[in-house]
């Protein structure tokens, strides 16, 4: 798994971009991927194959799980994820709670998901390890998962006193027992095959 960038800091009012959502939402349909990260537009390149095959097998394990016992919703990408006005993302998979299902809209996410996944791929990694990962610290994101097709790897993290840490790592043939989801096995093989 490659390393964490060191925190950063959230630019103030002065030095964040230009960008909000209603810009965003205005920018017309050229069939690329955006997000706003502190006002700042960002290109997301499209993934590559073996991040789509972790990133469905994921979703799905996780969304038959979670539809099997009434927790609440998984969603996918390209999907908004509203955290402020000046920051808007697109995690690869995310998990919202029945219990705060209000914060889902037919046309976005209005706040932090209970748990956001980012698949690493070439065009992401270093902004998935490095600033979204502080934005969803900063946001109260209690669930970051970090998936690397490449090293065939998963880590959890969770939020504690306003830092997220890594509570689980498992590679290779291992299962991934989450503690968010009592119950759920998800053997990484599966995330990998063929």
């Amino acid at each position: 798994m490659p390393m964490l960038q060191p925190r950063l800091h959230p630019p103030t009012a002065h030095q964040r971009g230009p960008w909000t959502y209603d810009r965003y939402c205005a920018l017309p349909d050229d069939g690329k991927r955006y997000e706003i990260v502190w006002g700042e537009l960002y290109v997301v390149p499209s993934p590559n194959a073996p991040h789509q095959t972790a990133a469905l097998r994921l979703a799905s394990l996780l969304d038959r799980f979670v539809q099997e016992h009434g927790l609440g919703k998984v969603y996918i990408a390209p999907f908004d994820v509203v955290l402020s006005r000046d920051t808007v993302v697109q995690p690869d998979v995310l998990f919202i709670s029945r219990e705060r299902a209000a914060i889902r809209t037919r046309a976005n996410v209005q706040g932090s998901p209970d748990l956001v996944v980012e698949v690493l791929s070439p065009g992401t990694a270093a902004r998935d390890l490095g600033i979204k990962r502080d934005v969803y610290a900063l946001h109260g994101v209690p669930h970051y998962w970090l998936i690397d097709p490449d090293s065939r790897s998963l880590e959890a993290y969770e939020l504690r006193e306003a830092d997220d840490v890594l509570v689980q790592h498992c590679a290779g043939d291992e299962v991934f027992a989450p503690a968010r989801f009592p119950g759920l096995a998800i053997p990484l093989a599966a995330l990998w095959s063929e």
